[in-house]
C-alpha cells in the first residue's frame, strides 16, 4: 500500500475524536446554560442589586444660640461624645450681668405689687371710714330736722347739717372709686401671676437662658466631625461650630435604575456588603422608603430635557435601606462608605409610599434650661413675698 492511500485511514480516528470533543463541549455548554437558567429562575429572578450605594447618616449641627467669645472647646474631630456633654463654652460675663439686672427688676416689681395690695387694703379701710361718716351725717340731719320742727334750732343749722351729709356722701363715693381703681390692678390674681410680675419674670427667663446658652452641650450622642470653632473666636447666633454624626443610626442610600424598581416594595429584605469589610461581613437590611425624585431632578443644575439636545439616559432613584443596630455595633460604618446592595423582591405585599412617621429624632438636653429658669424665678418671688417657693 502506498503512502498516499494510507493517509485517509489514519485521519478517520482523529476526526472521530475531534467530533466527540466538540460534542462534549457542546453538552457542557448546554448543561451550563440549563443550570444557569435554573439558578436564575430559583434565586436571581427576584433579586435586584446595585453597587451605586453609600452609607448615609444624621449630621447634627452644633451651632451657637447667643453671641460670645469662645473660652473652651470640649471635643475634637473623631471624639465620641454623649448627649449633654459640654462641647463649647462662651464667655458668660455679659450674660451674667444681664441676668442680675433682670432678677433685680423682678424683685422690685414683686415689691411694687405687694405695695399695690397694701394700698388696696388702705383704700378699703378709708372707704369704710367714709361710709361711717355718711351714716353719722345722715343721723345728725334726721335729728336736726326733728328739732327744726319744734323750733329748737335755726334754719341755718339745718342747712349746715344737710351740706355735711352731702360732703360725707361725696367723700364716700370718691373713696369707693379709689378702692375700685386700686383693686382693678391686683384683685383676682396672686402676686406671681400679676401681669407686671409675669413680664419681669419673662425677662429673667430670657436672661437666664442667654446665660445657660453660653455652655453648649451635645444635642445627641455620636462622633464629632467638621470642627471649625477655635478658642478666642467671636461667634454669632447660628454660627456652625462642629457636627455630630450618629453612627449608630446610619442607613444605606442605594441608587437603583428606574427599570429595577417595578417589583420593589417597602419592607422587602436586603443584603448589604461594605467595601470596608468585603464579603466577610453581610449586613441585614430592609427597604424603608423611596426617594421622591431621581438624582438629576434634585441636582444643582437639573437636566433640561425640553431642549433639542436630548439624549435618553437611564435615571436612578435612591432607595433607603435600614440596617440592624446590633450589626452596626459589631461592625461600625462611616458616612459615605461604598456599599453593595441586593434586594429580595419576591414579597410583594408592601407599599411604595412610606407611612407618615412620628418623631424621627429628638433631644431633651435643653429642657433643663427652662426648668432651672422657672425654679429661679419662683425662688425670687418667694423671697420677696414671704411665701414658700414651689
Amino acid at each position: 500500500m502506498t503512502e498516499a492511500s494510507a493517509r485517509p485511514l489514519t485521519s478517520q480516528p482523529e476526526s472521530s475524536a475531534r467530533g466527540r470533543a466538540f460534542s462534549i463541549i457542546a453538552l457542557i455548554i448546554v448543561v451550563g446554560a440549563v443550570a444557569w437558567g435554573v439558578y436564575w429562575f430559583m434565586f436571581l429572578r427576584n433579586t435586584e442589586s446595585t453597587d451605586d450605594a453609600y452609607v448615609g447618616g444624621h449630621l447634627v449641627a452644633v451651632t451657637a444660640q447667643v453671641a460670645g467669645t469662645v473660652i473652651a472647646v470640649g471635643a475634637d474631630d473623631t471624639n465620641t461624645v454623649t448627649a449633654g456633654q459640654v462641647l463649647v463654652r462662651l464667655d458668660p460675663a455679659d450674660a451674667q450681668v444681664g441676668l442680675e439686672q433682670a432678677e433685680s427688676a423682678l424683685a422690685r416689681t414683686v415689691r411694687q405689687v405687694r405695695t399695690q395690695l397694701a394700698t388696696v387694703s388702705q383704700y378699703k379701710a378709708s372707704e369704710a371710714s367714709r361710709r361711717a361718716d355718711v351714716a353719722k351725717a345722715r343721723d345728725d340731719l334726721a335729728r336736726r330736722r326733728r328739732l327744726a320742727q319744734s323750733g329748737a334750732i335755726s334754719e341755718e343749722e339745718l342747712r349746715h347739717a344737710t351740706e355735711s351729709l352731702r360732703s360725707a356722701e361725696a367723700a364716700s363715693t370718691a373713696a369707693e372709686q379709689q378702692t375700685a381703681a386700686a383693686a382693678a390692678m391686683v384683685e383676682g390674681i396672686d402676686i406671681a401671676h400679676h401681669p407686671d410680675v409675669e413680664n419681669a419674670a419673662a425677662k429673667v427667663r430670657d436672661a437666664y437662658l442667654a446665660l445657660a446658652r453660653t455652655t453648649i452641650p451635645a444635642p445627641v450622642a455620636g462622633t464629632v466631625a467638621r470642627r471649625s470653632v477655635q478658642v478666642g473666636s467671636r461667634v454669632n447666633p447660628g454660627a456652625p461650630m462642629m457636627s455630630i454624626v450618629t453612627l449608630d443610626q446610619v442607613w444605606v442610600d442605594a441608587n437603583f435604575k428606574e427599570s429595577q424598581l417595578a417589583d420593589m416594595r417597602i419592607g422587602q429584605p436586603a443584603e448589604v456588603e461594605a467595601d470596608l469589610y468585603g464579603d466577610k461581613v453581610a449586613f441585614r437590611g430592609k427597604v424603608i422608603g423611596f426617594g421622591a425624585g431621581t438624582g438629576s431632578a434634585f441636582a444643582l443644575l437639573p437636566a433640561q430635557n425640553a431642549t433639542g439636545n436630548w439624549v435618553k439616559v437611564v435615571q436612578r432613584v435612591p432607595v433607603r435601606i435600614a440596617l440592624d443596630a446590633k450589626e452596626l455595633t459589631d461592625h461600625p460604618l462611616a458616612v459615605g462608605l461604598s456599599m453593595h446592595v441586593k434586594v429580595d423582591t419576591k414579597e410583594q405585599g408592601g407599599n411604595r409610599i412610606a407611612p407618615t412617621p412620628g418623631t424621627v429624632t429628638e433631644t431633651k438636653v435643653f429642657e433643663e434650661f427652662g426648668d432651672k429658669a422657672n425654679a429661679r424665678i419662683a425662688a425670687i418671688i418667694a423671697a420677696h413675698t414671704g411665701a414658700p417657693a414651689h
